[in-house]
């Protein structure tokens, strides 16, 4: 931990030419010197590489995820705006974006308070002047002194363009623009991820930072695909996670939590285990109406050379139950089953998975060519479709083409039922998923439930329950 002398601070404090001339070059001094009404407890490792990784502007895109209440937005959205405004960056518009109005007001009156109530950041940095007259006038503040901008938006608002004078955003800061809500389904996800790289990323230029602030609520949030992407090298970027306990049960901030008695009952205050969970450990907890979870699923990297005694394709069809019906997806979901009475059988999840609107004639033919290519894996296929109502059709139609190792299975148990009846079997990696290909139907499997659409479980369930069938008929098998 960086230690600064108290003389040296006292000096800075006294002398305003030298204060100055260090607090614009270290964004570490312009916190301690301008912010120390904000430090009530000694800051630690954490909050120093924070600074340290702000500072250093080659760092184009940087993810911060903290626990609740460890300073994170005092030290990136409220004083990191205004040091690379006033110090040696010299930002020239900034950036601001919160999930709702209410979070966006909340920052806008933080950075106004310190600029209008903390007098040695305006005798030392100032004049400062708050925009009149123009669109952006209630959420944003123009340095008179640099003609610099700081804009503060929330996910409501329309920012496509937007510019001060001739300058895009230089510095984008997301301060917490997810919540439960916003990470529940895919589509939500989806959406948002497609919002920071459809709109986010082109506002800036070349020269242009990203800085992201949250916490991780969910496994396939943002900021966790983010992280997944940084530290696969697909992109570029900085990922930093802080848990108030890391994982070999040291506590991050031991200037507010000096002894492990100071930490239980700080514990205790939060009430919620799932709470201390999410917002303070930094984990990922499961819902209550999740069957699997995305831990116990397992992987496989190439399919076995050898099929052994005993093999065959499966294809389970999930037709949409109602041709007229557009939200409906047809899905289809295939496996190779590897297995001889030597051992109990593994069956291998296919990428080339299907989910899409497919009226009948054409859910046929794409039946049919998924089914050709599986031949190319082994030549037995099995194809498995769930015939209530009019689906029986389409295995009508499969037989007049020859495809006669077809057949149809009525649903008796619910969607839920017949995926719980399974997840043993991933569980003991009885089943396993291919590393690439399969992200879609893993996002169904795991949220299931909350997810908006689930037909590839539905297929999924149909070629896994047929393999667990064939299973149970070879136990004791010798």
């Amino acid at each position: 931990m960086r230690k600064i002398n108290k003389e040296v601070i006292e000096a800075l404090v006294k002398d305003r030419n030298v204060r100055q001339k260090v607090t614009q070059e270290s964004f570490w001094l312009f916190f301690l010197v301008y912010f120390a009404h904000y430090i009530k407890y000694e800051l630690a490792e954490l909050h120093e590489e924070i600074i340290d990784i702000i500072q250093e502007e080659k760092n184009k895109l940087v993810c911060v995820t903290a626990f609740r209440g460890s300073g994170k937005s005092t030290i990136i959205t409220t004083a990191s705006t205004l040091w690379s405004i006033l110090g040696v960056q010299q930002k020239k518009f900034v950036l601001i974006v919160c999930q709702t109005k209410a979070q966006a007001k909340m920052h806008m009156m933080s950075l106004r308070a310190e600029l209008e109530e903390n007098r040695l950041l305006k005798s030392d940095l100032g004049p400062f002047q708050e925009e009149i007259d123009q669109e952006w006038s209630a959420s944003s503040i123009i340095f008179s002194n640099t003609k610099a901008r700081v804009t503060i938006a929330s996910l409501e608002q329309s920012i496509r363009g937007i510019r001060h004078r001739q300058t895009r955003p230089d510095l984008i800061i997301l301060d917490d623009i997810e919540d439960s809500q916003s990470v529940k389904t895919l589509d939500s996800r989806d959406k948002t991820f497609n919002w920071f790289t459809s709109e986010i990323i082109p506002l800036g230029d070349l020269d242009t930072r990203i800085i992201i602030v949250g916490n991780i609520i969910h496994e396939d949030s943002l900021v966790v695909r983010l992280k997944n992407k940084i530290q696969k090298e697909e992109i570029s970027g900085v990922y930093r996670e802080y848990p108030l306990i890391n994982d070999q049960g040291v506590c991050l901030w031991p200037g507010k939590f000096p002894t492990e008695e100071s930490l239980k009952e700080f514990e205790k205050t939060i009430i919620s285990p799932i709470s201390w969970q999410r917002e303070y450990l930094l984990k990922v907890v499961p819902d209550e109406y999740q069957i699997i979870h995305r831990d116990i699923i397992q992987y496989y990297d190439e399919l076995p050379s050898n099929k052994g005694s005993y093999s065959f394709i499966v294809m389970g069809v999930d037709p949409a139950v109602s041709e007229k019906d557009k939200a409906d997806f047809s899905a289809i979901v295939s496996g190779l089953v590897v297995y001889d009475k030597n051992d109990e059988g593994i069956l291998y999840i296919l990428p080339n998975l299907v989910n899409d609107h497919l009226e009948t004639p054409y859910l046929v033919e794409c039946i049919k060519s998924v089914c050709k290519e599986n031949r190319k894996i082994y030549y037995y296929v099995k194809i498995i479709v769930e015939s209530n109502a009019f689906q029986e059709t389409i295995i009508q139609y499969l037989h007049r083409d020859g495809y006669i190792e077809c057949e149809g299975k009525k649903s008796t148990e619910d969607k839920r039922t017949r995926l719980s009846a399974v997840s043993y079997q991933i569980k003991v990696g009885s089943i396993l998923f291919p590393r690439v290909g399969a992200e879609k139907l893993i996002n169904q499997i795991v949220g299931f439930g909350a997810e908006k659409h689930d037909d590839l479980v539905d297929a999924f369930t149909l070629s896994a329950q047929k393999f667990t069938s064939i299973r149970h008929s070879f136990v004791g098998f010798v």
